[in-house]
C-alpha cells in the first residue's frame, strides 16, 4: 500500500515538475529543452538514486499492466510516456503519448513532451510539427514556442526560423530565461552575434 501511494504521488509530481535535458552548446554554455512533466534527481546519492529507479520500475509495470487491462485509459498512457521519458525510452514513450493522443486532444505540455521525444529519438521534423500542435492548441504556450526555435536551430539549421520562434516567446513572456538562467533576449543576441560571425568567416 506504502509503495503504491508513493507511486501516486510520483506520477502526480510528474505532471507538476519540470525537468531539462541538454541539446547544444553556444559559447561554451548548454542550452536546454523543457519537459513539460518530471523531476530529474538532484543532489542525491547513488542510494537514493537506485531507490529511485527501482520505484520508476515498478511504476512503469504498474502502467503497462494497467494499460494492457484498460487500453481506453488515456490518462494510464499519459503517465506511463511520463515514465518512459524520465527513463530515456524515446520510442516507448512516443508511443504511449500518441496512444493518449488517440484517445483524447490532449493539451499543450502532452504536445511539447512528445515533440522533445521525436527529437531525442533523431526525427527534428516531428518534434517541429508537434510544436507546432501545442501552439496551435495554445498560443500563449511559451516553452513549446522555445523548443521549436531549439530544434530549428541546432538539428535544422534553420536560425532565422529558431530566432523568430524565440522572438515569439518574448512576446508572451518577457523576462523568459533559460534552463540556465540566462536572459531569452540575450541568448538570440548571442546567436545572432555567432550567425554574423559565420556568415563573416565563410
Amino acid at each position: 500500500m506504502e509503495k503504491n501511494q508513493a507511486t501516486v504521488s510520483k506520477q502526480r509530481l510528474y505532471l507538476t515538475t519540470l525537468v531539462v535535458f541538454i541539446v547544444g552548446f553556444v559559447s561554451g554554455v548548454a542550452f536546454t529543452v523543457f519537459k513539460t512533466g518530471g523531476s530529474a534527481p538532484t543532489g542525491q546519492n547513488v542510494s537514493q538514486q537506485s531507490g529511485q529507479s527501482q520505484q520508476e520500475t515498478q511504476a512503469i509495470l504498474n502502467l503497462e499492466a494497467e494499460v494492457t487491462a484498460n487500453p481506453e485509459n488515456y490518462d494510464a498512457w499519459t503517465q506511463l510516456g511520463h515514465l518512459y521519458f524520465d527513463s530515456d525510452q524515446y520510442n516507448k514513450a512516443i508511443g504511449a503519448y500518441n496512444k493518449s493522443l488517440d484517445l483524447h486532444s490532449g493539451n499543450a505540455n502532452l504536445l511539447t513532451d512528445l515533440g522533445v521525444m521525436y527529437r531525442r529519438s533523431g526525427d527534428p521534423q516531428k518534434a517541429v510539427e508537434s510544436f507546432d500542435k501545442a501552439i496551435a492548441m495554445d498560443a500563449t504556450h511559451a516553452q513549446s514556442r522555445f523548443n521549436k526555435g531549439i530544434v530549428l536551430h541546432y538539428d535544422l539549421g534553420k536560425t532565422d526560423e529558431a530566432i523568430d520562434s524565440w522572438m515569439s516567446v518574448l512576446e508572451i513572456a518577457p523576462q523568459y530565461k533559460t534552463a540556465n538562467g540566462i536572459a531569452l533576449q540575450d541568448f538570440i543576441n548571442q546567436v545572432k552575434e555567432s550567425k554574423t560571425n559565420s556568415s563573416e568567416g565563410s
